[in-house]
Formats: C-alpha cells, structure tokens, sequence
C-alpha cells in the first residue's frame, strides 16, 4: 500500500492514537507517545508540517513490528482503507 503524503507530526499523532498511542512527554519539536498493550513501546515523531517519507516509513515500520503485522496493515489500521 502507497504511503500517504504530507502528512504532519500532528496529524500521524491523532492517527496513532487510533491504535492506542498516547503522548507521554514533549519537548520542542518532538514528542513521545508510548502504548502498553502487546509490552510497552515507544516512539519519537517529529511534529513538523509535513513528515519526510523515510522517516514516516520508519514509524509504521516500528509499529507494524511492535504490534507483530505488516506496514501495509498498520496504514491500513490508522489511514483508513
């Protein structure tokens, strides 16, 4: 499945949230959500207007391993399908 495009900080928090990710902790520019269902996890998102491809792929792919399915699952999960 495609990667969205020009998706903020903001909205991929909003997003995750869906699956159970809460913000802990922020300071400047980033914060840091962690969830507690499957084991703890946590992660780091830049909250900038729009995130740069690879590191957009990174987060789902942490995900998508946290929560043991595939990226294309997880965007499916937080994107809508």
């Amino acid at each position: 499945m495609k990667l969205p495009r020009d998706v903020s900080g903001t909205e991929l928090v909003h997003s995750l949230h869906r699956l159970g990710y809460e913000v802990v902790h922020q300071v400047g520019s980033h914060a840091q959500l962690a969830v507690t269902h499957n084991g703890r996890h946590k992660l780091t998102i830049p909250m900038h207007h729009a995130l740069r491809v690879g590191t957009l792929e990174g987060i789902l792919n942490a995900v998508g391993r946290h929560l043991g399915v595939d990226r294309d699952r997880v965007v499916a999960l937080i994107f809508g399908d």
